[in-house]
């Protein structure tokens, strides 16, 4: 899922993915506090040595997983987000490429995303669509009249960022019954009505 450096041992980069599949399969088998580094070095068959050569511990194991996912989710949404006369008119594409990595990868982001005890992941995406949104609202706001503005700023990029992460979180636990074009092209018609 994630993009890393060019110089990076491939050795290095199968074990994090190692480590990190055999989180995501704990996740989905057990709650979070009883996930330990013995249990994730056995699942990734691994030694708890080579788990500490990679994290601190699981809280940092999973925090660079939040960064990771952020960065993809960036990375997905960027070229939009990089050419603000496109965003606008484009504003469906943008949420189908999102919603097309996001079933890619279905099964991390349903489990990350769906757990009650560990909201890292969501708070990080909620801050990172925020942060989106943020920039989307201030671009509309300029062209605007001043008397044309009706809803306060945080107030739309609060909004708008959870109406999205509850969305994505309701499709992913039903398993996703639209597909990405269909579910992206009814949030537009949403977002626009």
């Amino acid at each position: 899922m994630t993009k890393t450096p060019p110089h990076t041992d491939p050795r290095v980069l199968r074990t994090r993915q190692l480590l990190r599949d055999a989180v995501i399969d704990l996740m989905e088998e057990m709650s979070i506090e009883k996930i330990s580094v013995n249990r994730i070095a056995e699942r990734a068959k691994i030694n708890r040595v080579t788990f500490y050569l990679h994290y601190r511990d699981i809280p940092d194991m999973l925090e660079k997983m939040a960064d990771d996912m952020a960065e993809d989710v960036l990375q997905v949404v960027s070229g939009y987000m990089e050419n603000p006369e496109a965003a606008e008119g484009e504003q469906w594409p943008m949420l189908e490429r999102l919603l097309t990595h996001i079933a890619e990868n279905a099964k991390f982001y349903k489990i990350v995303l769906t757990s009650r005890k560990s909201t890292i992941f969501t708070d990080r995406l909620f801050k990172l669509m925020a942060d989106i949104i943020a920039t989307r609202v201030q671009r509309r706001l300029a062209t605007r009249a001043a008397s044309e503005v009706t809803v306060q700023k945080d107030i739309a990029v609060w909004y708008g960022s959870a109406a999205l992460i509850g969305t994505i979180i309701a499709w992913l636990r039903e398993d996703m019954p639209y597909s990405p074009q269909y579910l992206a092209k009814q949030i537009t018609s949403l977002r626009s009505s």
